[in-house]
């Protein structure tokens, strides 16, 4: 590694421990490793790998697949997972993705989003592979409403032939909403402006955090006070709903998604991955044929650090994801390593603030902290490299926001150009101003197809 953090002298990038493993493995002699994770559909995705040759080695080679099949699993989803070439690492991810296992969490959100029981099996040869691409967005006919549902405000536009003619911000409070006709109305008056700004209402489409299949909302951190019985009752199908009411299509995707096709939108090229870097790690991918897989891309769970004493996230309870690298989570870990200590009873986003408030006197901590998570990223660029095709990096988020932006930016740009040439060419950049506030809604009216 030429690049190291000074704030985190434990991190050790997936993609460095990914190659130096296929380097050990192909000196001591190596055998193929064949993952595949199925999701709603029947449709799934793959990846191959090489492990030691010799079978009494599986325990060495458990580690490192251990991770790739868990990344895997967020980056495209699914509820089985499918083991070809080892047994013992079939029956082991088996163990671990049971009850009382290391990923007793991951098995059972995903048996939640596919309502699906979750398994793990052994195969002889993998079952035949079958993609998914939807031709996502760009729809500008008629009267359009788009709708971005944040966590602290929602925005909503009216799009007449791809032109908006009208767009507001309205602060709502949703995570702290149990009842779920709060959500309701406050949606649907949302609607309702919109469509008075136009003759008619020809096609609603809606941008969320969350996880969405076929326009249900499966899990979404906004309704998060919602009892389950509720949420199954009256939430799951809210934006249907709402729609059916309208008498029109619906297309309800997620937010980094929608964040992905207003940068394709913007650049007029596919092949995006968007990286939202706030409360959470978001994402979202558009591919190079300007569709989407109908994949999680829930970047927040995605292993980044192989190190086994890496933070670790307090809802997997899992080491060295996403969550703790690129989020403000992130920021206030490095500042902490650094020495920094913060007020009692100080929110995230306060910390955050008060760390971004020592660019104000050019303070060598906050450059640091925003120099390492310029590391992070330039080494996790060709970690995610694996899995998605990439052609641009778009970045998002309060963390990104001034000049920690800019050192982040930067310091990506020359781990890519020095580390990795053969992704240098990969475009990391942040949208400009206008798409952020309200470009998202814009995309999100693009989504449904009329007629």
């Amino acid at each position: 590694m030429k690049f190291t953090t000074e704030l985190d002298k434990g991190y050790l990038p997936m993609i460095v421990k990914l190659r130096e493993f296929a380097k050990e493995a192909a000196r001591q002699g190596a055998r193929p490793l064949g993952i595949m994770v199925e999701r709603n559909g029947g449709y799934n995705s793959v990846y191959r790998m090489n492990i030691y040759a010799d079978e009494g080695r599986d325990a060495e080679s458990y580690p490192v697949v251990e991770r790739v099949v868990k990344t895997l699993l967020w980056v495209a989803g699914g509820y089985k997972i499918y083991i070809e070439g080892s047994r013992y690492i079939a029956k082991r991810l088996a163990a671990a993705y049971s009850k009382g296992g290391e990923r007793e969490f991951d098995a059972d959100f995903m048996a939640g989003v596919y309502e699906r029981p979750f398994e793990v099996v052994f195969t002889e040869k993998l079952p035949e592979e079958k993609k998914y691409s939807a031709k996502i967005g760009g729809n500008l006919d008629g009267c359009r409403i788009g709708f971005d549902a944040g966590g602290s405000d929602r925005k909503v536009s009216a799009v007449v032939d791809g032109v908006p003619v009208y767009s507001e911000e309205v602060v709502w409070q949703p995570k702290t909403q149990s009842d779920p006709e709060y959500h309701y109305r406050e949606i649907k008056k949302a609607f309702e402006t919109a469509a008075s700004k136009m003759p008619r209402v020809d096609a609603i489409g809606v941008s969320s955090a969350g996880v969405y299949i076929d326009n249900k909302i499966m899990v979404a951190s906004l309704f998060i006070k919602v009892p389950k019985e509720e949420f199954d009752r009256k939430v799951k199908t809210m934006y249907i709903d709402i729609a059916r009411e309208f008498g029109c299509p619906l297309e309800v995707a997620n937010d980094g998604d929608v964040t992905s096709l207003a940068g394709a939108m913007e650049l007029g090229d596919n092949g995006i991955l968007g990286i939202a870097m706030g409360t959470s790690e978001a994402g979202g991918y558009i591919n190079t044929q300007g569709g989407l897989n109908g994949w999680l891309s829930e970047l927040a769970f995605v292993p980044v650090d192989f190190n086994p004493k890496a933070a670790v996230d307090e809802w997997s309870g899992d080491a060295g994801c996403g969550v703790k690298y690129f989020s403000q989570d992130a920021v206030i870990k490095l500042a902490e390593n650094g020495g920094m200590k913060f007020d009692k009873g100080l929110t995230p986003a306060e910390k955050l603030k008060k760390v971004q408030a020592l660019f104000d006197g050019d303070d060598g901590l906050a450059q640091r902290i925003f120099r390492d998570i310029g590391v992070y990223l330039g080494y996790t660029i060709p970690y995610y490299r694996e899995f998605y095709d990439i052609k641009h990096v778009l970045l998002l988020g309060r963390v990104t926001s001034g000049k920690g932006g800019d050192i982040i930016l930067s310091t990506a740009r020359k781990v890519l150009e020095e580390e990795f040439p053969e992704y240098a060419s990969i475009d990391i950049r942040m949208p400009d101003e206008s798409n952020r506030r309200v470009g998202q809604s814009i995309a999100a009216a693009s989504l449904p197809k009329i007629g």
